[in-house]
């Protein structure tokens, strides 16, 4: 007997034994997608270091074992439901919408888990971890698809979707200006989702508020102040406003990075070295101040009752800013009751001589010497750094020069040039 033989006698079997055969097929064929396919796919994905195919594995393990129960389903009508040619054609558009439904879900699924690490690929390194705003990309992705498998899925059934969307003009117009404010919070959050002015982490300013943000949604994004008090502020507000985010003014890609400064007064009387010398001594001196940049101490104003001098220091991470500052007021009044370093108070009262002949002349002058020889080995600095330049730019210029070493010249290259540019900012 051969194999057609077999077949005209299967087919001739009763419709309740072979509805049997099929669902026996069918689990069958689940049993087997399971044990060679779905396991291994899970131990191979397990092996590797990433973790989106992890969390990846069981939505599309799921939608696989879905797409075999209805393609078993649709081979079983076909075999069964010969006779009735009218239930046959039209189950056909069911399945066909199905599938596409299905399409559109594994789609959104894998969108869900790979953008976001597509996005850190591609992420600049010096930025803060991206984080928050992905969420607002995948969602406007997530909905396109979804929108264009239901579109597609209803024409399966001979459904047109931009009729029923114009029959129901009226009502979404209605409902658009109800929901105008949230429509445009959620608009808003794609552009900031784009634009990325700040990220979960960064200390950020808006009208007032001044706080770490926690979370960007949707609708809002949430920032906890200093006073450990959530505030929810619209992303309307948001896109509306001047945005100052702390986080991002560290220079050489350090996002975290603060600058310190103080202006601190002091008698007109008072040598301008002495003084420089003991605020620069005291910020080199502070355990969260950081060396590099180097402090820096300018003498900044000539006001009414003092003379104003600036101290720029950095800290590491903005969260000391609070600390550090304590710790140099604190200690600056403290040295300069030791150094007899007077801070006036702008009163008109005449005071005499006698608080300014108790000053050591000779602590004086060794802090002007020694005030010297900083600036001279600044100035030192500055010219050692530019003559580097001088030397690289030219060492550029070979032609035959390695990739390796080129990529370490302009990477030495940029740190001189950012060093200079300190230099000229703080006016040393």
């Amino acid at each position: 007997m051969d194999y057609q033989q077999y077949l005209d006698e299967i087919n001739a079997l009763n419709d309740y034994i072979r509805l049997t055969i099929a669902i026996g097929l069918t689990l069958l064929s689940l049993v087997l997608a399971k044990y060679a396919v779905i396991r291994p796919w899970w131990r191979f994905v397990t092996s590797t270091e990433a973790d989106w195919d992890d969390h990846l594995h069981r939505p599309l393990a799921n939608r696989a074992y879905a797409l075999i129960l209805a393609v078993g389903a649709q081979l079983t009508i076909r075999w069964i439901m010969t006779t009735s040619s009218s239930l046959f054609e039209s189950s056909e558009p069911v399945f066909a919408a199905f599938y596409v439904i299905l399409s559109a879900s594994i789609l959104s699924v894998s969108i869900k888990h790979l953008i976001p690490v597509l996005m850190d690929q591609f992420s600049s390194q010096g930025n803060v971890t991206v984080s928050g705003s992905n969420s607002i990309i995948v969602f406007f992705l997530r909905a396109v698809v979804w929108f264009a498998g239901l579109y597609f899925a209803l024409n399966q059934l001979g459904i047109e979707l931009f009729g029923i969307l114009a029959s129901l003009a009226v009502f979404s117009l209605i409902i658009g200006l109800a929901v105008q404010q949230t429509l445009g919070n959620i608009v808003n959050s794609f552009l900031l989702a784009i634009d990325r002015p700040f990220e979960v982490g960064d200390r950020i300013e808006v009208e007032g508020t001044w706080g770490s943000v926690v979370s960007v949604g949707i609708l809002s994004t949430k920032v906890l102040d200093r006073d450990e008090r959530l505030v929810v502020i619209p992303n309307n507000t948001l896109v509306e406003s001047k945005v100052i985010n702390h986080a991002r003014g560290g220079g050489d890609g350090v996002a975290r990075r603060i600058s310190i400064v103080l202006d601190i007064g002091v008698d007109y009387r008072e040598d301008i070295d002495h003084v420089k010398y003991t605020l620069l001594q005291l910020a080199k001196e502070c355990p969260y101040v950081i060396n590099k940049p180097e402090p820096r101490i300018l003498l900044h104003e000539l006001a009414d009752f003092a003379k104003i001098f600036r101290v720029y220091t950095w800290v590491e991470d903005y969260s000391d800013e609070y600390v550090a500052r304590d710790w140099l007021l604190r200690n600056i009044d403290e040295r300069f009751g030791k150094e007899n370093i007077n801070i006036p108070f702008p009163t008109s009262v005449e005071l005499s001589d006698s608080i300014y002949e108790q000053a050591e002349v000779t602590k004086q002058r060794s802090a002007k010497r020694k005030m010297v020889q900083e600036r001279k080995k600044l100035d030192e600095s500055r010219t050692n750094a530019r003559n580097e330049i001088e030397e690289i730019t030219e060492k550029l210029k070979d032609a035959e020069l390695s990739k390796k070493d080129r990529t370490a010249l302009e990477e030495r290259q940029r740190e001189l040039n950012s060093l200079l540019s300190q230099f000229d900012r703080d006016g040393s």
